[in-house]
């Protein structure tokens, strides 16, 4: 029950916006459109939010020992109180059962890092359509 209100959290907000996104991906607005990439900026944003709670709440429990024992892997206390700094960090995210396995997927990480700098060069790039538009406006080239 926990899982459908999360997705429903996140899916009903961005539903619309992708449905916005798509129709001007299809139709061909988006190389002229400003918004368009400020609208990918703010889904990227979200997409980032989601990746990290993703992350965050990898083995799902409270208790690590349980946690790893349901993914079917011992659990190295001796190593979790060694390594104390490695999982309470913001991050690189990690819950290591031991040192040979982690909870978290190796997909977050990587993301964490590509979907906020796909962000920035979209706003970034949003600037060029603005400029052009309001250059063509004025009349000059």
């Amino acid at each position: 029950m926990g899982l459908l209100l999360l997705l429903l959290l996140f899916v009903v907000p961005a539903g619309p916006g992708l449905w916005l996104w798509c129709r001007s991906l299809a139709s061909g607005r988006w190389r002229h459109s400003a918004g368009w990439f400020a609208g990918t900026a703010v889904l990227l944003v979200l997409g980032t939010g989601v990746t990290y709670l993703v992350g965050s709440l990898a083995g799902g429990n409270l208790d690590p020992e349980e946690a790893c024992h349901a993914d079917g892997q011992t659990y190295d206390r001796a190593y979790r109180r060694a390594n104390f700094d490695e999982y309470t960090r913001w991050f690189p995210l990690h819950d290591r059962c031991h040192a040979g396995y982690d909870l978290v997927p190796a997909w977050v990480n990587p993301a964490l890092i590509v979907l906020p700098v796909l962000a920035v060069a979209c706003l970034a790039y949003a600037v060029r359509p603005a400029v052009i538009r309001r250059r063509t406006k004025q009349g000059t080239p």
